[in-house]
């Protein structure tokens, strides 16, 4: 019988420490509780492996089956799992205190698209020298931005300050966000 040293999350066959074990067929019907080398042997008889399960039950419970097959189909579920995930990127765009209005919406249409695209949006406004006095123009400017994209964003983060910058970031808006706004422009509609 094989030694495997895969996965130390499970022990295999001759790794199992516990001396008594409540075992589990490999149709998954209980054998009873027996002792470690005589469920290694039943495990043998079968050509398996003896696959402890749960260690922390008292007593612990072990399995009989084919680790190689096992392991591969867990693989395999990670693989697919990784194929289904949405990989979120974070894009920046920079503003600055006295940006003219042209220039923002154009901004505005590139963050739209960032976020139609499902990533998120961070957009950072830097203050240099003595704008730094003048941090409500920066909160106008921010404010103005999140109007401009919140047909397809919503504000994660509210403009906030980190060090001399003044950062918002902007997540996709969900299906039950955009239903919210549907709702909305059909209320909006009805009363014009």
């Amino acid at each position: 019988m094989e030694v495997w040293i895969i996965n130390k999350t499970n022990y295999i066959n001759e790794e199992i420490r516990a001396k008594e074990l409540r075992v589990i067929n490999a149709d998954g019907k209980q054998a009873g509780i027996m002792g470690r080398d005589e469920a290694l042997d039943l495990a043998e008889e079968n050509d398996l492996d003896l696959v402890l399960i749960s260690p922390n039950a008292d007593p612990p419970v072990a399995k009989i089956m084919d680790y190689g097959k096992y392991h591969y189909e867990l693989q395999k579920k990670e693989k697919e799992a990784k194929k289904k995930q949405k990989i979120i990127q974070v894009k920046e765009i920079r503003l600055s205190t006295f940006i003219e209005e042209h220039d923002i919406k154009v901004k505005a249409n590139n963050a739209n698209k960032f976020l139609r695209e499902g990533n998120k949006v961070k957009v950072s406004l830097r203050f240099k020298g003595r704008e730094r006095g003048r941090t409500a123009n920066g909160f106008e400017v921010m404010n103005n931005f999140a109007a401009l994209t919140d047909e397809f964003g919503k504000p994660e983060k509210k403009p906030a300050f980190e060090g001399r910058s003044l950062i918002m970031i902007l997540a996709p808006l969900n299906e039950r966000d955009k239903a919210k706004k549907d709702k909305e422009k059909g209320k909006d509609n009805k009363e014009e």
